[in-house]
Order: C-alpha cells, then sequence, then structure tokens
C-alpha cells in the first residue's frame, strides 16, 4: 500500500498562532489540493495526522472540528482528490497524552489502521514535532516551509535524512515521478 501522511496547519492549509477554530478560518494553501489530487490519482492513501491542543483548551468543539474537515474534504473532492482518513490528538500539551506529535501514538494508530508498516512511507509536516513523530515510526521525515516549516529548518537539528521541499506540491512531486 501506497501511503502519505499529512501534517494538516502550515501544510494543506495556512496556519495561525490563533488555531483554526471556524470552518470559515480554514484557508488551503495555494496548491496543496492539487497536490493531494496528484497522490489520490496516482494510486496513494492520504491520511492526515494533526495535533488539534484548540479543542482541549476549549477554542472550539468537535462539531466544528469536524465541520473544518468537512470543509476540507469537499475542497479535496472539488480538486479531485480525497483524505483517506483524519487522525487528531484533541489534548492539550500539558495532559501527556500518547497521541500528541512529537510522540508516535498517533501514527502507531494509522499504521494498525491501515495495516502497514511505516518504514520509508512519507511523513510531510512543517514542525520538529511533525519530524520527530516520523522518525520514531521508521517514516521518511519530509518537512515543507510554509507554515512554520522556514522557522523549524532555521532552528536546524532536523533528524538526519529529513527531506525539505518548498511546499506540499513539491514534496509531492518527489513523491509521485
Amino acid at each position: 500500500m501506497k501511503l502519505v501522511i499529512l501534517d494538516r496547519d502550515g501544510v494543506i492549509n495556512y496556519d495561525s498562532a490563533e488555531f483554526i477554530k471556524s470552518p470559515d478560518e480554514w484557508q488551503p494553501i495555494p496548491g496543496s489540493l492539487e497536490a493531494i489530487a496528484r497522490l489520490t490519482q496516482a494510486g496513494h492513501h492520504v491520511v492526515v495526522a494533526t495535533n488539534q491542543s484548540g479543542v482541549g483548551r476549549g477554542l472550539l468543539d468537535m462539531a466544528t472540528l469536524s465541520a473544518i474537515h468537512d470543509k476540507m474534504h469537499k475542497a479535496l473532492a472539488h480538486a479531485g482528490g480525497r483524505i483517506d482518513a483524519v487522525f487528531y490528538c484533541p489534548h492539550a500539551q500539558e495532559d501527556g497524552c500518547s497521541c500528541r506529535k512529537p510522540k508516535p501514538g498517533m501514527l502507531e494508530d494509522i499504521a494498525r489502521r491501515f495495516n502497514v508498516d511505516l518504514a520509508d512511507m512519507p511523513c510531510i509536516g512543517d514542525s520538529q514535532r511533525d519530524l520527530e513523530a516520523a522518525v520514531q515510526v521508521q517514516a521518511q521525515p519530509i518537512l515543507v516551509l510554509t507554515g512554520k516549516g522556514k522557522k523549524t529548518h532555521a532552528a536546524g537539528g532536523l533528524p538526519a535524512g529529513t527531506q525539505t521541499y518548498a511546499d506540499l506540491d513539491e514534496a509531492v512531486k518527489s513523491i509521485v515521478q
């Protein structure tokens, strides 16, 4: 099975320091929906793994998170793509859960659900925690320079073997050849 794991905020859509708290605030990064459509059309399963601590902080409820994801799914369908599943961690950092990236719990759940070994599977994110979670499950860490990506890259300390691309479109071009 060809599987690609994507972070959401800063990879697919614009990120916000105040969190994405409504469907109106969810705006795709130019080219991201088309990139996901190319993955879909090339036979890849696309899964989102996203920390959503805004739920745990009370900034949005589960119905609103679902509405945001519905908007994302509809926009992708319109572009000819699809996301097979969205995994999210609703916990705040201080909760100490095992599913919040950089811990690997969410990615391990994806591996179980799809019955795949994540070794060398592309895992695309814009933050150090995305890359660290990928490394813990032997996935291929890929950094995009959108969202927090430029800041993450400038800070250094990227895991060995991390691939870096300008955006999701460029990363997908390296996957779908």
